[in-house]
C-alpha cells in the first residue's frame, strides 16, 4: 500500500518546512533589527519581534500538521476531527503560498509548494475511503461472502 509511505513523507516534509519557516523568519527579524531602519514609521524593534513571533507561530503550526501526519503513519488510520481539519488547512495554505510564490519568487518555489500540496491531498484522499475493520465473512478478494462454506456448482438443472 502507498498510504503509510505517503504519510511518512508528508510528516518529514512538514517538519522540515516548520523548521525552515521558523529559521527564515528568525533570520529576517534579525536582519530588520540590525538595519535599524523604519518602514513607513513603524518601529524596527516591533517589526523584528513580529517577524520572529510569526515565524515561531507558523513553525509550530506546520509542526502540528507534521505531528498529525506522523500519527497517521504510525497508527495506519485516517486523520479525524481536528487532525483532518489541520491537514486540510495546511493544503489550503500551501495552495495560497504557491500562488504567492509564482508571482513573487519564481516557478521552482511554486513547484515545491504544489508538490507539498499534492502530498497532503494524496494523504487525505488515500485514507478517505477507508472504512472500519474487515467483516469476518469477507472473502480474500475483499468482497463480502455469504458466511458459509464455498459450494461448487453442480450440473445445471434440466426442465422436463
Amino acid at each position: 500500500m502507498v498510504r503509510r509511505p505517503v504519510a511518512w513523507v508528508v510528516a518529514v516534509v512538514l517538519f522540515a518546512e516548520a523548521l525552515g519557516i521558523a529559521l527564515l523568519n528568525w533570520y529576517l527579524g534579525t536582519v530588520v533589527d540590525r538595519q535599524n531602519m523604519s518602514l513607513a514609521g513603524l518601529d524596527p524593534h516591533l517589526m523584528s519581534s513580529s517577524s520572529k513571533i510569526g515565524g515561531i507561530v507558523f513553525g509550530l503550526y506546520f509542526a502540528l500538521c507534521g505531528l498529525v501526519a506522523l500519527l497517521v503513519a504510525v497508527r495506519g488510520r485516517r486523520p479525524a476531527g481536528l487532525g483532518r481539519i489541520l491537514l486540510i488547512s495546511a493544503a489550503v495554505v500551501h495552495g495560497l503560498l504557491g500562488a504567492f510564490a509564482w508571482g513573487l519568487v519564481g516557478w521552482p518555489q511554486f513547484l515545491f509548494m504544489m508538490l507539498v500540496l499534492a502530498l497532503i491531498v494524496l494523504l487525505l484522499m488515500t485514507y478517505d475511503g477507508q472504512g472500519g475493520p474487515e467483516p469476518a465473512d469477507a472473502t480474500p478478494d475483499g468482497t463480502k461472502g455469504d458466511g458459509g462454506s464455498p459450494i461448487t456448482p453442480g450440473p445445471a438443472p434440466t426442465t422436463p
